[in-house]
């Protein structure tokens, strides 16, 4: 793994959200189970305040509903929900992808961390996958130079929707194929190749997950 740079984190916040949203998305958690805030934060080995942010952004979403004693309960998701879901995710991060490809942007981080998602594949690296996965669209976010559309997108964000038909290698392998085709139209300054590039690869992750409901 030599030459890897160290992967910029999100806040935690976003992390505790995006695990819970993963879980529920995916029908780990089920309808009805009750979330405490402290059982959350020591599954999650942080604090309790991200988790309660984090549980203030899934009740918006719907996700979620809040009671008083500092819990949570989960609701029901539906394919309809599920779609609705990706749908606006993208939207807005194709978006982005097409303001990131404008001739003035600065991609260099970005052609960074793509470099590095090869890396993780030729040394097989895939538990490293899940943060360069989320900083690769991270750096996106940030390079299109809209910070209310990065934190409303980063608000949505699901950590990798793998389905129940894939394993984690092949997922990465697809995923980096995707980044790379994505990233070629951002530095051949294509908006309508990149914003596309960027909604069929949201679109396919849409179908991954998908197959929880099928």
């Amino acid at each position: 793994m030599v030459g890897l740079r160290p992967i910029k984190m999100p806040s935690a916040k976003e992390r505790v959200a995006a695990e819970l949203r993963k879980a529920i998305l995916s029908r780990q958690m089920k309808e009805g189970e009750v979330l405490s805030l402290e059982s959350v934060a020591s599954q999650l080995n942080v604090s309790a305040m991200p988790v309660r942010e984090a549980f203030q952004i899934l009740a918006r979403d719907g996700l979620i509903q809040l009671r008083k004693n500092k819990a949570a309960v989960v609701l029901g998701v539906t394919e309809t929900y599920i779609k609705e879901h990706y749908q606006l995710r993208a939207i807005l991060e194709g978006a982005a992808a097409r303001l990131c490809a404008a001739p003035e942007t600065d991609i260099s981080e970005l052609e960074e961390i793509y470099q590095d998602s090869c890396k993780i594949l030729e040394n097989k690296d895939f538990s490293r996958y899940t943060d360069i996965n989320r900083e690769f669209h991270n750096e996106i976010w940030t390079a299109a130079g809209n910070g209310k559309m990065k934190n409303m997108i980063s608000e949505l964000w699901n950590g990798l929707s793998m389905g129940n038909m894939v394993s984690e290698e092949d997922y990465a392998k697809v995923s980096v194929k995707e980044h790379g085709e994505i990233l070629e139209a951002i530095k051949a300054h294509d908006g309508d190749a990149a914003e596309a590039a960027m909604k069929e690869h949201i679109m396919r992750s849409r179908d991954d997950m998908l197959t929880y409901y099928n």
